[in-house]
């Protein structure tokens, strides 16, 4: 039988208690030199608490909770919002059963959280007025904490030193990295002092430092020193460097299937080289995008070994020998798309890696295959490619085939090829040119300097090709095929020294031209997948794809020998309630032109607004262009970023 047995305390432990309480409370209002960053508001400790329901019967519903108290913030926007949302009073709002002495001791915690929470954002004088409004009699609304804020003069950065110690301080090889840290501190004397800049600045200031050559650096002694009668800090901050180090051997984990020298040689790491975290992060890129690897992470070994030869260690997961890859998508250039991949990462014999697909959609059907070889130590590797395509090009369907077959070598920011490719076109329709084939000898050269490739706010890329070739065709003629494009993003108000968060909120200009010639004579028969036409999503908007090229007299679009475009869109970044969003706005004018010569090149223009968002897959881009020269409004629509 259970027996509930009461329990009476002596009438002096409530006493005892509460004078315990009132004694621990005020240790914590003791003035103090420095301002606490971490005090918390002391929990209250009452007897008798317990869940709402329980011992509730199955069925019953509690009755909804009355807060005992609303708090109402009264002071400038600037600190008025941050005190409503982090003010450790809010929390005991829902405990509609506290007495007037329990809420007067949670007010004089309240105002020592607050005047803590004001040192936060840099106003260490302020004045604070807390007054309770009681219930009025006979109705049932909570009582009314009001605090009323005036946060007084904001505290300033009057002075900066940032000091060394370990292998960077005497090192003249670092100087530059020193510099580099002083110059780019992001904390300056004369920008208002906040913990949370405090803190960023040192952040920022400590990554810059483990980027490069010292990867243990760390934070040995930092000191804010604030003057509350003068509205000054003092900011001093010392790191601790540790040894500097190089790269040592790469050291493999997790493989199988393919050759360990082959995963060195594609990584390309700088042996016996500076430490340097963006070296790091391209040796691993590169092993992630062979297609060898699912997944790929590289980390530097500073346990083991000495700092001169740190081994840098690859967690890899193989992918599989073979595998197949269906694709679905849509453009408004080309309607719905459907794909097959088919992947072969060792061929028989050759060893080479085989990626073959075929492509269907409103207008481009195609088949093709690409071999590339693992790279040599250098970085080139050999490649072979074939293809067949069948697309509506200006007024006609060409079907055409290409061969080609050379070396390509990819480093940092710089793509490089140079290949012999045969080509041959066949154009259908009524009236079409006749078809032609050649072989040529070709050179190419891409360089990216965006500040993100994915998607930049500054910077440019720039792609050339040059060609010489003989057309196999009817006369055989010599040509020369040479085509250039220029991509540049200016942010519009730039200044040296801002940070990224300051340029992502900058107005863009990206302007892009493109220019191309074939250059042989009249009679040659050039195959059409050589020459130009231009009109789509990514060159001249309010024009269909590829709509855009040399207008014979019958009326009818053919391929033309010149090509020309320039585009300017303005890039506005939308803000919203002082916070960069992750959409942004366009406008935009583009212009194009193809002819057979290039006093006949006459510019068709397209204009209109569009919308950009970062999307977690890459940028989604919306444009709404007018053609002028075909007076239609034409949606075009993609996705990512790619030069």
């Amino acid at each position: 039988m259970l027996r509930v047995v009461p329990v009476i305390a002596p009438a002096w432990l409530p006493a005892l208690l509460f004078c315990g309480v009132l004694l621990l409370q005020g240790c914590s209002l003791l003035p103090k030199k420095e301002t606490a960053q971490d005090t918390a508001t002391p929990a209250l400790v009452r007897s008798g608490d317990a869940p709402a329901d329980e011992g509730r019967k199955d069925g019953e519903r509690s009755a909804p909770r009355r807060d005992a108290f609303t708090v109402d913030v009264r002071g400038p926007d600037a600190v008025r919002e941050y005190l409503a949302l982090h003010l450790d009073i809010q929390r005991y709002r829902t405990l509609d059963d506290l007495g007037a002495t329990e809420i007067s001791r949670l007010m004089v915690a309240a105002e020592t959280n607050a005047r803590e929470l004001l040192g936060t954002l840099g106003y260490f004088t302020p004045t604070l007025t807390l007054e309770l409004n009681e219930t009025p009699a006979g109705t049932k609304a909570p009582r009314e904490i009001v605090i009323t804020v005036e946060p007084g003069e904001l505290t300033r950065v009057s002075n900066v030193q940032i000091s060394y110690g370990g292998a960077i301080a005497n090192d003249p090889t670092a100087e530059a990295q020193r510099d580099s840290i002083r110059t780019a501190w992001a904390l300056r004397a004369g920008q208002p002092f906040t913990q949370q800049g405090w803190d960023n600045a040192k952040t920022i200031a400590l990554r810059s430092l483990t980027a490069r050559r010292f990867p243990t650096g760390s934070v040995e002694m930092s000191r804010a020193e604030v003057d509350a009668d003068r509205q000054e800090a003092r900011l001093s901050v010392t790191y601790q460097s540790g040894p500097a180090y190089r790269f040592g051997p790469l050291v493999l984990r997790g493989t199988e299937r393919y050759d360990a020298d082959g995963a060195r040689r594609i990584a390309q790491l700088p042996t016996g080289t500076d430490y340097d975290q963006q070296k790091l992060l391209d040796a691993q890129q590169r092993l992630a995008s062979s297609g060898y690897y699912d997944s790929v992470f590289l980390t530097l070994d500073t346990e083991s070994g000495t700092p001169l030869a740190a081994p840098v260690i690859a967690q890899l997961r193989e992918a599989p020998m073979q595998k197949v890859v269906l694709g679905a998508g849509f453009t408004t250039d080309n309607g719905p798309r459907l794909s097959v991949d088919h992947i072969h990462n060792r061929l028989p014999l050759l060893g080479w890696r085989a990626v073959s697909r075929l492509s269907v959609d409103r207008d481009i059907k195609s088949l093709g295959t690409e071999w590339n070889a693992i790279p040599n130590d250098r970085g080139w590797r050999w490649f072979a490619g074939a293809g067949l395509k069948s697309e509506t090009s200006g007024s006609y369907v060409v079907d055409s085939g290409r061969l080609r077959s050379g070396r390509s070598k990819s480093s940092g920011h710089i793509d490089r090829s140079y290949f012999l490719q045969y080509d041959y076109a066949q154009n259908r329709g009524t009236n079409a040119p006749p078809s032609a084939s050649a072989v040529s000898a070709n050179w190419g050269w891409t360089g990216r300097y965006f500040d993100d490739n994915a998607r930049p706010t500054r910077g440019f890329g720039l792609a050339l090709e040059f060609g010489a070739g003989y057309t196999l065709t009817g006369e055989r003629l010599p040509f020369t095929r040479t085509y250039a494009r220029w991509l540049g993003v200016v942010p519009l108000g730039f200044a040296e020294g801002q940070d990224a968060a300051t340029l992502a909120r900058r107005s863009r200009l990206q302007l892009r031209a493109e220019a191309g010639a074939v250059a042989a004579k009249e009679s040659a028969q050039i195959p059409s997948t050589l020459m130009f036409l231009t009109g789509g999503d990514t060159t001249v908007r309010g024009y269909s794809y590829r709509q855009i090229g040399t207008v014979r007299s019958d009326g009818q679009i053919v391929a033309g020998r010149y090509l020309g475009v320039v585009s300017a869109e303005w890039q506005r970044p939308f803000v919203y309630n002082d916070k960069l969003t992750e959409w942004e706005s366009v406008v935009f004018v583009d212009a194009g032109a193809v002819a057979d010569k290039p006093g006949e090149l006459k510019p068709k223009v397209g204009v209109g607004v569009g919308a950009r968002w970062r999307s977690p897959v890459g940028p989604v881009q919306a444009d709404l262009a007018y053609g002028v020269d075909t007076r239609k409004f034409r949606l075009h629509f993609r996705l990512g970023f790619t030069f």
